[in-house]
């Protein structure tokens, strides 16, 4: 449930200006106006599973994007009874909402290409609750090849090569002189990934999909004393969440999704840095960066 310090789950994700966002639980649109979250530029929703916390806000969002006017498709990723609910919603709307939805529904069986275009792709996969669950993987392809504007203007090379030497050809000049794309180039940089883990019993499975990732949310509803409860429920402890980031190989950690029952998140915190260091919590309205690694070795 959510308190006065900490609402229901919900984040923005920001992969090179493509908004996502990733749950939207109640009061996710009055969060967006407390940290001052543009949303003209979010055009995918993606819903883990259909427990409250996680879904309760969409409503709300499609009738505030009708009021401001919004004209641009929004998708829609999540399971199909979502589609009905979504659907049932619309039709209490009396004028329509100005905008599509473009709804996908999720298998919900395996590790599943959901989202592709020329910078990034995104992969559900399957978690252990008790309703259907997916964790979420989004990660940039790897870029064209950056161009070294002191051999360029050395050179003079003509605009309509340079697509292709950043594409990894070379040059050849009028004297016959061949110059090498490392010689004109540097390495792109490092292609970066983030993993979003829901709610889920732990489940060593989800390693192999979210290996060396930069960033890794993983729920931890409890601390090891709720470890038991954990399991009844459907969720992991905060040590669980690390150990999974542990074998994973995974660069940061931040874990979330805390039971109202903890007044205090330092039990949590600690618990999961014992076992895996770089570990932060997800407070409400903090953001995390994961930069680009730029490679300039010729």
């Amino acid at each position: 449930m959510p308190t006065p310090e900490r609402f229901s789950t919900a984040q923005v994700l920001n992969v090179l200006e493509r908004f996502f966002l990733i749950d939207c639980g109640e009061g996710t649109q009055i969060q967006f106006r407390k940290f001052k979250i543009k949303t003209g530029k979010l055009n995918h929703i993606l819903i883990s599973h259909l427990h409250g916390d996680h879904f309760l806000g969409i409503f709300g969002i499609i009738s505030t994007f009708s009021l401001l006017n919004r004209k641009h498709p929004l998708h829609i990723y999540g399971p199909y009874k979502l589609k009905q609910l979504i659907d049932n919603f619309l039709s209490t709307m009396d004028r329509g909402i100005g905008y599509e939805i473009v709804f996908h529904a999720l298998s919900y069986n395996g590790f599943e290409l959901v989202f592709e275009d020329d910078k990034l792709e995104v992969y559900s996969f399957p978690l252990r609750h008790r309703v259907p669950t997916c964790g979420f993987l989004f990660k940039e392809k790897i870029r064209l090849r950056s161009l070294r504007k002191d051999m360029l203007d050395v050179l003079n090379i003509p605009i309509k090569e340079l697509h292709g030497i950043r594409e990894g050809n070379g040059f050849t000049d009028k004297e016959g002189t061949v110059y090498s794309n490392k010689q004109l180039t540097y390495e792109p940089p490092k292609p970066r990934s983030y993993a979003f883990v829901s709610d889920t019993a732990k489940k060593e499975g989800i390693v192999e999909y979210i290996k060396g990732v930069d960033l890794l949310y993983h729920e931890a509803t409890y601390a090891e004393e709720g470890k038991k409860r954990a399991k009844d429920t459907g969720h992991s402890t905060a040590k669980q969440a690390a150990e999974i980031a542990s074998k994973a190989g995974v660069k940061q950690l931040v874990i979330g999704h805390f039971s109202n029952r903890y007044k205090n998140l330092d039990i949590l915190l600690q618990e999961a840095i014992e076992v895996f260091p770089n570990t932060q919590l997800a407070i409400d309205g903090i953001e995390f960066s994961v930069k680009a690694e730029n490679n300039r070795n010729q």
